[in-house]
């Protein structure tokens, strides 16, 4: 259904009107709009569980359960634990800092993970004592319906509103006047969010993805490598904004570590197909496009290796299921597609290098992406990695981990996004940390700038003097060059 631009602005006045007269909500109104949008959720999880996996095609709610009950859960009632402390002015030399909601807050969620990218920052803007309206993905449509009730039957609409529309409904959720648009999605579809949230001035958080990249270093421990990166590349069916799409490894170790991730997918997925607990691409849109990527990429000179015995027999990657194969693209030339567009599937570019400097000069060279993975050692070469290059977050010998860090902010930068959340990076993205001075001159003491075009000659003394002291304190902290 379509949401027109009139009945959504209504709900936004609602809510500011119902804000402005609540005049700061209590610790305690925190908890309780927090916890009731919790327990709403996760005392429903096995229909929505359910119910994502129909839309998907199939998704095992085994891992819906994983992905989007357990984290977000974690890093919430770890904010409930602090609220009352995170509230509290900061006394700073002649006054405070206050802690003060922003107002109504708008969520766009994304469909690859829609429960926790919609809830988890929803959460947040809660706890920070905001107003919240919430843009589920068109997609999921079953789901949508069912968390549609949930919600409208916990909440009234001046506390927390739900709206499930279609394209345009997102289109006219991201042109509203919010006090603060947090949207997660492609760096694309950012891009279009953004320029419209700033017609109206609107500050916005974006959670964006990109080019993953990992890089093995010559004294990787290679099988561990396999194991964990083929495991990353497909979670979820490849549809996570932290998935690699390309690895950097040794040149004279391409073949091998090809021909041992196939055998890694190989081992895993005795059948594909069929298999429960593959997760479908989200819709046939995607499906083609991921495709033809792989079409692209072959027609230019790349090379292809498929895991999953039915590839053989011709029936993958299959339309109907949605299913696409654990796929390599060696040798894929920089004019290929899939050089420059994030994959989001089940498709690893592999390149070979003579040296580190090479994979490092890549990844520096390009759009900053949201993750970044090394498998190594944590020793020079490592920190020459970190110093040179620029992501979201960054994980050693493992994936995903960095942003399931407790109390560890969670966003891009450039291309990836702009600004983080989770726990109290997340409460204080929906806060204005406004401040109060409340130090008085003394009486008979004015501003000498104001009020006279000349400044006496004392003042003048006292401005000098003050300029050198500051003059010789930088001196004095200055390393000394040699």
């Amino acid at each position: 259904m379509t949401y027109e631009k009139a009945e959504l602005e209504r709900i936004l006045s609602t809510q500011r009107a119902a804000f402005l007269a609540e005049g700061g909500a209590s610790a305690e109104v925190r908890k309780s709009r927090v916890g009731r949008l919790a327990i709403a959720i996760l005392s429903n999880f096995d229909a929505i569980a359910e119910a994502l996996s129909t839309d998907y095609g199939n998704r095992p709610p085994e891992l819906t359960k994983a992905l989007e009950a357990l984290p977000w859960s974690e890093d919430i009632l770890h904010t409930l634990d602090n609220i009352e402390k995170w509230m509290e002015p900061q006394e700073i030399p002649g006054g405070f800092i206050q802690q003060k909601p922003k107002g109504v807050v708008g969520v766009m969620g994304a469909w690859n993970f829609p429960v926790t990218l919609t809830f988890e920052p929803a959460l947040s803007a809660l706890a920070a004592g905001n107003r919240v309206m919430m843009n589920f993905p068109e997609y999921q449509v079953k789901t949508g319906r069912l968390l549609a009730k949930i919600i409208s039957d916990t909440f009234d609409e001046t506390e927390v509103t739900f709206i499930h529309g279609d394209l345009s409904t997102a289109q006219h959720f991201s042109e509203l006047r919010f006090d603060h648009l947090f949207f997660t999605g492609s760096p694309k579809i950012g891009s279009i969010v953004a320029q419209a949230a700033a017609k109206n001035l609107v500050p916005v958080t974006t959670e964006l993805g990109g080019k993953n990249p990992i890089v093995i270093a010559p004294d990787a421990d290679l099988n561990l490598a396999v194991s964990r990166i083929a495991a990353t590349r497909v979670v979820n069916g490849g549809q996570v904004c932290l998935c690699p799409d390309y690895v950097w490894v040794p040149r004279g170790t391409v073949a091998e570590f090809v021909e041992k991730l196939i055998s890694q997918y190989n081992s895993v997925f005795t059948t594909y197909l069929e298999n429960p607990a593959v997760v479908s691409i989200v819709n046939a849109k995607n499906f083609d496009r991921i495709v033809g990527l792989v079409d692209d990429a072959i027609a230019k000179g790349a090379k292809k290796y498929v895991a999953a015995p039915e590839h053989e027999a011709g029936l993958l990657p299959d339309r109907e299921s949605r299913k696409i194969p654990p796929t390599i693209l060696v040798d894929v030339p920089a004019s290929a597609e899939i050089s420059d567009e994030e994959v989001f599937g089940p498709v690893l570019v592999v390149y070979g290098y003579d040296d580190l400097q090479e994979a490092i000069d890549y990844i520096s060279a390009r759009p900053a992406p949201l993750a970044a993975y090394w498998y190594g050692d944590d020793g020079v070469d490592f920190r020459r990695f970190l110093d040179r290059t620029t992501s979201g977050g960054v994980t050693l010998n493992d994936g995903l981990l960095h942003a399931l860090l407790p109390g560890a902010p969670f966003g891009g930068i450039g291309n990836s996004g702009s600004g983080a959340y989770h726990g109290k990076t997340g409460f204080d993205t929906f806060t204005h940390r406004r401040s109060v001075a409340t130090i008085t001159r003394p009486e008979g003491v004015a501003n000498p700038l104001v009020g006279s075009p000349l400044v006496s000659e004392q003042m003048q003394g006292y401005l000098d003097g003050a300029i050198a002291t500051a003059i010789k304190g930088f001196e004095a902290r200055l390393p000394e060059l040699k």
